[in-house]
């Protein structure tokens, strides 16, 4: 049964190329959904697909690219929209 979680992930997580690997390791889960960078510093995910996946993101999201600093990842379950792609938003 597919699922959709927001993600807000804080930390230094914007222009360390979050966005981009995690839509490489959404597309490597099979998800689908958007991610984009918040005025307030934060990176926004929006991801769908079944539950093991998405937690794969979360845990993938807790520690992000190299260059990033983690401090919290924030989750919370939305409606599902049935999309099929995911794609990074400016």
């Amino acid at each position: 049964m597919k699922e959709r979680w927001r993600f807000l992930i804080e930390g230094s997580v914007q222009g360390v190329g979050f966005r981009n690997s995690c839509r490489r390791r959404a597309l490597d889960l099979g998800l689908c959904g958007w991610v984009r960078n918040l005025k307030d510093g934060v990176v926004e995910i929006q991801a769908e697909g079944d539950e093991l996946a998405l937690n794969e993101l979360r845990l993938w999201c807790e520690r992000g690219p190299s260059a990033a600093t983690v401090k919290r990842v924030l989750l919370s379950k939305i409606p599902v929209t049935g999309n099929d792609w995911f794609d990074v938003r400016t």
